[in-house]
């Protein structure tokens, strides 16, 4: 009964599908820190890896493989990431520059930290923070093997990253959030339409805490891997109600506008729609 409570709310936004028929489509991310582009896509074409270029992100590929690409020599080497596709927004919305100080504010395990790095060539700084002990090991290592050299982790929780002492030119918010069916087939008995309240709460408090650390006309990107409103535009409803930033546009080939008028230049990835995960993404700079 739960799944009917889920699939109404997403029919009463728009979006009637049914999730066990949901193919999402495995990605990865050319690490161009430490091969070109075509040199990787040659390398895996002649291990009979299948590759389409993801036409709305850079350096990313659709893949099919009858082996285990983490198990290749090139991943070992941090040619690449295997990160979905959605994932990979919002380092790229967020647009960070060579020299540019930049906050991770959840970073494990490293998929949009080592992003973050490649995008700024190695340079500026990239602090990077995450709460939970256990998920640091994986963490530095992909740090490590993709050849980072620009990143300060920091076992921290995000609410207080004011400690540091420091301002930051771009803040990336990849929040905590309930998460979607795509990437747990049992989603939909593990949770309830009031635990969503709750991780707004607790999303709410970082992005906080993030504009608090943000340079006045500062970038951040706020995302997330959830598909309920609560988690997603009611949160940045509140953000702009609340905070001194504003929503600003940004051009991305994929997905559907917010689903509040408010806030109808963020976006929403419908996984039916996009063969990826369910997503939300907005942009927003501080006043």
């Amino acid at each position: 009964m739960k799944t009917n409570v889920f699939l109404k709310r997403y029919k009463e936004w728009g979006n009637d599908f049914d999730p066990a028929n949901v193919k999402v489509k495995p990605a990865l991310r050319v690490n161009t820190l430490k091969i070109t582009e075509e040199e990787l896509v040659k390398r895996l074409k002649a291990k009979g890896v299948r590759l389409q270029k993801v036409s709305w992100l850079k350096n990313a590929y659709f893949y099919l493989s009858d082996f285990a690409l983490a198990s290749t020599p090139e991943y070992l080497q941090g040619y690449f990431y295997l990160q979905d596709a959605a994932s990979q927004i919002p380092a790229m919305i967020l647009d960070p520059k060579p020299g540019e100080t930049v906050l991770d504010m959840a970073a494990a395990p490293g998929g949009k930290t080592t992003q973050l790095s490649m995008l700024m060539n190695n340079t500026g700084i990239i602090v990077a923070l995450d709460v939970k002990t256990d998920r640091l090991t994986s963490l530095k290592n992909n740090i490590e093997r993709m050849g980072c050299s620009n990143i300060i982790v920091y076992n921290k929780d995000a609410n207080y990253a004011s400690d540091l002492n420091m301002q930051f030119d771009k803040v990336l918010l990849d929040a905590p959030c309930s998460g979607n069916f795509c990437i747990d087939k049992d989603w939909f008995n593990k949770r309830k339409v009031e635990d969503f309240n709750e991780k707004a709460f607790i999303q709410q408090k970082l992005l906080r805490s993030g504009v608090r650390v943000l340079k006045k006309g500062g970038t951040l990107v706020y995302s997330t891997c959830s598909l309920e409103k609560e988690e997603d535009e009611k949160v940045i409803e509140w953000a702009v109600s609340n905070l001194d930033v504003e929503l600003i546009d940004f051009k991305l080939d994929i997905g559907d506008a917010g689903l509040e008028e408010t806030t109808s230049i963020t976006r929403r990835l419908w996984p039916n729609k996009t063969m990826t995960q369910g997503f939300y993404v907005a942009k927003m700079i501080k006043e």
